[in-house]
């Protein structure tokens, strides 16, 4: 069995955990589920979040 690493707050020394907040991204406004350090609030954003989602949110604005 493949044990699961949990990411932790480098500041708080805490897992991080998963809660749903609200982005704001060149005035358009998002909600997603990330980990976010339930102590301090720094959130962490994959890699597939900012390349997909605020891509698709600047596609949007070009467009227009």
């Amino acid at each position: 069995m493949e044990k699961k690493s949990t990411l932790m707050c480098n500041k708080c020394r805490v897992p991080l955990e998963p809660i749903e907040v609200t982005f704001n991204y060149l005035e358009r406004q998002f909600r997603h589920k990330v980990l976010r350090c339930p102590k301090c609030g720094q959130v962490y954003i994959p890699e597939d979040l900012a390349k997909g989602r605020m891509a698709e949110v600047e596609k949007v604005l070009e467009e227009k």
